[in-house]
């Protein structure tokens, strides 16, 4: 299928291993030396190693390639090429345990003040948009955090969306949102998990190539702020 993918300029490559480390799904594996792309299918294509290369050998290509399908459960390809496949951090299942507190029966009012706000169903422009102060939250966020409207949606239009999941595409789409729309401002708020970090670089670089003040917050997944 023709998707996004990493390529790997092995020429410019100087063998840190920066990439392979912050490759979550053990697509990148260091051979005599260099950074290799060892399993196609094992690369999200969303370029969580790109800020991590210090030469630029990385980049991001469209061809056609297998489906991402990166599992801990899937064997290591035959070839002479030793790999341990890895699982996201960012879906290793955890229970969470919590002291309930007492119960309120007041209800908190949604500060969520238009529609829609899947930012794949978003429109290009809106009037909405004119003068907003933007959020651009990962959509576990909200249900991790439990004061989410009061402390991120209130005053904001809002977009969400997941940087493992939806289509680059979609992050192509928010700079263009950005750069049609009067947008005074853009917050990201993201999960702690690794995965969701280009999120916020999208939303950050967006934000720079306009001028406009950005800001992030990251979310764990016990829902407590890690600024």
């Amino acid at each position: 299928m023709m998707r996004d993918i990493v390529r790997i300029d092995s020429d410019r490559c100087t063998g840190c291993g920066a990439c392979a480390e912050a490759c979550e799904e053990g697509a990148i594996q260091m051979i005599g030396g260099k950074a290799v792309l060892v399993r196609e299918d094992y690369c999200d294509g969303l370029g969580a190693c790109l800020p991590s290369c210090p030469a630029g050998a990385i980049s991001i290509e469209k061809r056609d390639v297998p489906a991402f399908s990166a599992t801990s459960e899937t064997s290591a390809i035959t070839s002479a090429i030793p790999i341990q496949p890895s699982q996201c951090s960012g879906s290793t299942a955890k229970k969470i345990i919590r002291q309930e507190g007492p119960f309120i029966a007041e209800r908190v009012p949604s500060r969520l003040s238009q529609w829609p706000v899947q930012l794949r169903l978003a429109p290009l422009k809106a009037q909405y948009f004119d003068g907003c102060d933007l959020l651009v939250a990962a959509d576990c966020s909200a249900f991790a955090y439990g004061c989410f409207h009061e402390d991120f949606i209130r005053g904001k239009i809002v977009l969400i969306g997941c940087p493992k999941l939806d289509p680059q595409d979609s992050w192509r789409k928010l700079s263009e949102i950005i750069a049609s729309n009067d947008i005074q401002s853009v917050t990201a708020v993201r999960m702690e998990v690794p995965c969701c970090g280009p999120l916020s670089e999208a939303a950050k670089a967006a934000a720079e190539a306009r001028g406009i003040p950005f800001s992030s917050v990251a979310i764990g997944i016990d829902g407590t702020l890690k600024g």
